[in-house]
């Protein structure tokens, strides 16, 4: 259940007259049982690439906000004709509550606010074992998945030319003057910093080999790189360059960087890019980082404006001593801007009553809406958002997890050995604490998923543990306690059914409101949607493209997402989401 001490400090949170955003706030000081959790102040967002990863801004509160908000004596109530039934309340001819027969949740107007995510930063030290021969050969990923950066996509010439072993990504130059490309499957990256560490097995003879950086990758025909060149005499040199439609223009003059390196040195090569300028560094990996820049220009190409990172190898002609193995133990991006970060903007607050509205409109019931009227107390979006990538670490002032972390930048679960995340991160498990649910089975602790949320797990996470939501241990088909699972969930959990498919098409979800739970047929790999749900997400609302946008926690970006990383996060369209929707539910 929730507590006073994360109320008080999300309130200030959210009802701060700047913009707060997630990254950029302090993380809270664990707060004793006797006193709320320690007040953080609110810090505006800095810019360019350390800008916050996601944030959730309002504009300053003062009274031409709260005037509006004075509701008239007595409030009027209307039930709205369709399916499921709906009361709407209204001040003065304005709506000031929407409530659902059956459900908890009630949306009412407020401070408009704005929730918006950027590419989070991650590492890859490629800890995995690739590819995994017992697959068929059309099913292996070569690379496999990234830890939040996403899928990896190799090309050419052979699939077997790449390969994973723990602690380094692989590739083999079995034959010259052939690209070898091995790029995440991310291509809205505008801004960048990254960096990579490599190494070459050989000192290459005849002529030289190479590998490189992309960054602004389109295809391997459109892309600029920061390249390392091993000479046959031991030197190694760097240059920058682009490559339009399979020409190549240099950025800069080759700069010899050292000579007589040996066989097996690492290097490492990093890459800053803001708007048009073009930065650029490599030193031995066992030195200390130059301070200053070896490249600094300026390429305003519009066609390379946003694209893919990744590596590039390559043998010249000639080179006589192949095969020449390139060695990646760690590539890294550290700051990133897409190219368009997904943005909702909207005024509707998601609060929930402590029990189903049975119809009846009551004095108490009056109350409750009267006291929501401008509140900006936290609400399920508010929360929602606070496991987003950037968001800060809050723990408990009291309560079975008390001293624990109850919100902050979430991931998904931890690896297996082909690098994939497992599900099964729940609600306590975040938190490192047991819990006795409210069907009386106690669960414990699991030291393997701490700060981990899997779909179903965050949803409990907002909807349980936060709002207060009553939920089981495991299935539950009493339909007053939220399931563990998503396909339960679709089926059993507490609140009203809003739309579901009808076995071909997904639901029109026509009275769709920020707040419900919607669920999807996306991975389980059977074409029958009505067969199984696997997925489970928050809806939140229109995007600035006017696309239906939700969040929920993925594999591919490692966490709570309401961006695109490894599948739009859209209701609209032909992605995946929007062509499996299966169930709408309001809680």
């Amino acid at each position: 259940m929730p507590d006073t001490s994360r109320r008080g400090l999300l309130a200030v949170l959210v009802a701060s007259a700047a913009s707060a955003p997630l990254a950029g706030l302090a993380a809270a000081s664990p707060a004793s049982a006797a006193g709320p959790a320690a007040t953080v102040p609110p810090f505006p967002a800095p810019a360019g690439l350390s800008s916050a990863r996601s944030s959730v801004t309002l504009p300053p509160l003062d009274a031409s906000y709260f005037t509006p908000v004075t509701l008239s004596t007595p409030l009027t109530a209307t039930v709205l004709p369709g399916t499921p039934a709906r009361t709407e309340v209204t001040s003065g001819g304005r709506r000031v509550a929407l409530l659902t027969h059956g459900a908890r949740t009630v949306v009412v107007p407020g401070p408009q606010r704005t929730f918006a995510e950027n590419k989070r930063p991650f590492a890859d030290d490629f800890q995995r074992t690739l590819p995994d021969v017992s697959l068929p050969v059309a099913d292996r990923e070569y690379w496999g998945a990234s830890p939040g950066g996403g899928s990896w996509s190799t090309l050419g010439p052979a699939d077997t030319d790449y390969s994973v072993v723990p602690g380094a990504g692989v590739i083999s130059l079995t034959t010259d003057f052939a690209s070898r490309h091995a790029t995440l499957r991310d291509t809205d990256i505008k801004d960048v910093d990254v960096r990579c560490v490599g190494r070459l097995d050989k000192v290459p003879t005849g002529q030289a080999c190479s590998f490189a950086l992309s960054f602004g990758y389109q295809d391997p025909h459109n892309n600029y790189r920061a390249r390392l060149s091993f000479l046959t005499t031991g030197a190694v040199e760097l240059r920058v360059e682009k490559e339009v439609s399979d020409a190549v223009t240099q950025l800069t003059s080759a700069l010899t960087l050292a000579t007589g390196v040996p066989a097996g040195t690492d290097w490492t090569i990093r890459v800053r890019r803001e708007g048009s300028r073009i930065q650029a560094k490599a030193w031995r990996a066992a030195s200390a980082e130059p301070s200053a820049w070896a490249v600094d220009v300026t390429d305003p190409d519009p066609g390379l404006a946003n694209g893919r990172v990744g590596v590039r190898a390559l043998a010249n002609s000639g080179c006589a001593n192949l095969p020449v193995k390139l060695t990646v133990s760690n590539f890294e991006v550290d700051a990133a801007n897409w190219a368009a970060p997904p943005t909702v903007t909207h005024g509707d607050w998601v609060r929930v009553l402590p029990r189903p509205f049975d119809g009846t409109w009551s004095d108490g019931l009056e109350q409750t809406i009267r006291a929501w009227a401008g509140s900006t107390a936290p609400d399920v979006l508010a929360y929602a958002a606070m496991f987003l990538g950037g968001a800060p670490a809050v723990t408990a002032g009291a309560g079975p997890a008390q001293g624990k972390q109850v919100l902050g930048e979430a991931g998904y679960g931890y690896l297996d050995p082909q690098g994939y995340r497992y599900e099964g991160a729940d609600f306590h498990e975040y938190m490192n604490v047991g819990w006795t649910f409210d069907d009386g089975v106690h669960t414990g602790p699991s030291s393997k998923q701490v700060g981990n949320l899997d779909c179903s797990g965050y949803t409990r996470m907002v909807y349980g543990y936060h709002m207060g939501v009553p939920m089981a241990a495991g299935q539950d088909t009493s339909k007053e306690r939220l399931p563990r699972k998503s396909r339960d969930m679709a089926d059993y959990a507490p609140g009203v059914l809003i739309d579901r498919t009808d076995g071909t098409n997904p639901p029109a979800a026509t009275l769709l409101q920020p707040g419900d739970l919607v669920l999807f047929n996306a991975d389980s790999g059977d074409d029958n949607p009505t067969v199984t749900v696997d997925h489970v997400g928050i809806y939140l609302g229109q995007d600035t493209m006017g696309k239906r946008r939700f969040l929920s926690s993925r594999k591919t970006v490692n966490g709570p997402t309401m961006a695109d990383l490894g599948g739009a996060s859209l209701l609209d369209g032909t992605g995946t989401y929007a062509k499996k929707l299966h169930t709408v539910h309001r809680i």
